[in-house]
């Protein structure tokens, strides 16, 4: 990229990314003057901005650019979905080696695009810099449609806890790579490339959720912010977590190769689940009287006191990620 000089990308950013349709009523001004210039119908903004370092969240040798780009829009996009909001704009900030290849930032902006578009929003904006590896900021706009945002803190004893998408299947993936045992399968993917659901937040909402999050560090943990925002304590159903074949398998391989992990495939499959990260589902806590789609799996319940526990006890391994334990 040092020969095409940061304006020479910044104008082959811009020619990367889909045109914005001039009929489009949510974006007013976008890439090209000092900022961008955004509708907002319903007078109010849902914002959130998110982080994605070389080394940290992904790999170069693990991913494909495009996988880089869409996971990096994935984890800004979903967060503004868990408010009960449509995520509209995404601005994003790239820093990287000089010596990146030229396709390299093709494909990952084409990756941020391809994203955006599955979420209903655009790239609108961004900036560029000299780094020693890749970093990815991005920053997501998003529409509440007249809906009330739904918040960490509204979860209150009798709710049912329900969640929507995939949970250790992420985990499983990295697991697998750090294991050596690479290869194109659904889990190592769903590291590689999240795929949230989307619109499972603003129809969540529309049902009356009482509080929802994205799941990003781990059920247990992300739960536990709830929990703690809600000053409830939420017990989760291992029955209803059972993890899937596909889990176990993968756990079983990863044993067999490592030598390490829980004593049985079927529990280092529910540590998965229960801890691990970056599948981005959502979980939600509803009234008990609301009938709820397919798509949503009652897991646990909320009751009065304090914290997260699994059939009534305490989890014995780690919560989820913590980018600043000691340990980590």
């Amino acid at each position: 990229m040092a020969a095409l000089g940061e304006f020479g990308l910044i104008a082959a950013l811009s020619g990367w990314l889909p045109r914005i349709s001039p009929a489009d009523p949510r974006t007013l001004v976008g890439i090209g003057d000092d900022a961008a210039v955004l509708a907002a119908p319903d007078g109010r903004v849902v914002a959130s901005t998110d982080f994605l370092l070389e080394g940290r969240h992904f790999r170069r040798d693990w991913s494909s650019a495009h996988d880089i780009g869409a996971k990096a829009a994935a984890r800004s996009l979903i967060d503004v979905a868990a408010m009960g909001a449509v995520p509209t704009g995404l601005l994003v900030a790239l820093a990287a080696p000089a010596d990146l290849p030229v396709t390299w930032a093709r494909d990952l902006t084409e990756g941020l695009a391809a994203e955006c578009a599955r979420a209903g929003a655009v790239v609108v904006g961004g900036d560029t810099a000299r780094a020693a590896s890749v970093l990815l900021a991005t920053t997501v706009l998003g529409d509440l449609a007249g809906r009330a945002p739904v918040l960490r803190s509204g979860a209150a004893p009798g709710d049912l806890v329900a969640v929507t998408g995939p949970l250790g299947h992420a985990a499983a993936g990295l697991a697998l790579l750090q294991a050596g045992l690479a290869g194109d399968g659904p889990l190592i993917a769903a590291h590689r490339r999240p795929e949230p659901p989307y619109d499972a937040g603003p129809q969540a909402a529309g049902l009356g959720a009482t509080a929802m999050i994205d799941i990003s560090d781990g059920l247990l943990a992300d739960l536990g912010h709830v929990a703690s925002a809600s000053g409830v304590l939420i017990d989760l159903s291992s029955d209803r977590l059972s993890p899937g074949d596909d889990l176990q398998a993968a756990a079983s391989s990863f044993f067999s190769r490592t030598g390490r992990g829980s004593p049985t495939p079927h529990t280092q499959a529910l540590t998965w689940v229960l801890s691990g990260g970056e599948d981005h589902a959502l979980a939600a806590t509803f009234k008990p009287d609301v009938a709820l789609p397919p798509r949503w799996t009652v897991i646990g319940e909320v009751r009065t006191g304090h914290g997260v526990l699994v059939d009534g006890q305490d989890w014995a391994g780690s919560a989820g990620w913590d980018h600043f334990r000691a340990s980590e």
